[in-house]
């Protein structure tokens, strides 16, 4: 079914068909779902090269993937990927990955600027003062960050959770058990996601009168043996802490995987909560010790992150809004009080 075939099924004209499909808001909502869903049910895709000539848009997202021997792709990542995809998929577009060399990425953003690849950007893993958005937003074109930075001197879209409060509320919650000496196993504390987790650490702690030891923290990419390496380094240092919170649920593999080889019970001799980004493969409760975590899904913001991206693309959404979601803090066994 062509275009022309659409609209006369619809009677509508084919204009009213094509914007309708191309998400431009002086289509009422009636009307735009049930062009949609007639598209669906009869088969119906946009030529995109016609559709490029008609609205002067591409339908698709972009994102600037580092590459290079020294860049991992995590599981994270995918996950958001997911999300996003799933978006995506549903509502005829699609995502462009452009590889750039993880020491140049601005060579990469202005190509595809220039040469009109895509429609949008979304950013990810933002550092402080961050030099790809103050890049993208001096260029002009539609972009969202998953997550935050700070030190810019311009409002940006994003999306976050709230990291320093999640942190801070497990902090504090072991502090209320009795633990005097907690541990932060962190991601790479160059990101801004990290610093919020330590700040909420420092925070709760500081309102019971309490430290964070510099000796009980450490900060890594976050994979299982390297939460393997920072369990053993904390554990078997001087004035070990006798509970940790760490920042992933692959690192809390690590993590319980050392405290075993020490001939530590969870939660008797550590108490242990992780942040879980809701991994359909990777469930807190099926680890021998059911593990608390402070909970948000990354699929769901990948899936947020695209909506909205959508919804720029088509002008339904402009300004610097940003949202910072709450996370749950799910209590199981892998907690108990101190041990004096």
């Amino acid at each position: 079914m062509n275009l022309k075939q659409l609209a006369l099924m619809l009677e509508l004209s084919q204009t009213t068909v094509s914007r309708a499909l191309n998400g431009y808001p002086e289509v009422n909502e009636e009307t735009r779902r049930r062009v949609t869903d007639a598209a669906k049910r009869h088969g119906y895709r946009p030529n995109p090269s016609a559709r490029r000539l008609a609205t002067g848009k591409a339908g698709m997202i972009g994102y600037v993937l580092p590459t290079g021997a020294a860049v991992d792709i995590d599981p994270h990542f995918v996950e958001f990927l997911s999300g996003l995809g799933d978006y995506a998929r549903g509502h005829e577009l699609d995502l462009v990955l452009s590889p750039a060399d993880a020491q140049d990425e601005e060579t990469t953003y202005r190509r595809i600027v220039a040469n009109k690849q895509v429609d949008a950007l979304y950013i990810s893993a933002p550092r402080g003062a961050d030099k790809r958005l103050t890049l993208v937003h001096q260029l002009g074109i539609p972009f969202i960050v998953h997550g935050r930075s700070e030190g810019l001197d311009f409002d940006y879209p994003f999306i976050d959770i709230d990291n320093e409060g999640a942190f801070h509320d497990a902090t504090r919650l072991l502090v209320q058990l009795g633990h005097r000496r907690v541990g932060l196993i962190n991601g790479d504390d160059a990101q801004t996601f990290a610093i919020f987790r330590e700040r909420g650490v420092r925070r709760a702690l500081a309102q019971n009168g309490l430290a964070l030891d510099p000796r009980h923290i450490r900060s890594e990419v976050m994979t299982e043996e390297n939460g393997y390496r920072a369990t053993r380094s904390l554990l078997e240092g001087a004035d070990a802490p006798t509970a940790i919170v760490c920042s992933s649920l692959i690192m809390a593999l690590g993590v319980v995987r050392a405290a075993r080889d020490l001939n530590l019970s969870l939660p008797g001799d550590l108490s242990l909560i992780c942040h879980d980004d809701v991994f359909p493969w990777l469930k807190p409760e099926h680890f021998s010790v059911p593990l608390t975590t402070t909970r948000s899904s990354i699929r769901a913001a990948g899936a947020r992150v695209a909506e909205r991206l959508a919804a720029r693309i088509s002008g339904l959404e402009d300004g610097a809004r940003g949202e910072v979601w709450p996370v749950d803090l799910v209590v199981r066994g892998s907690i108990a009080g101190a041990r004096l």
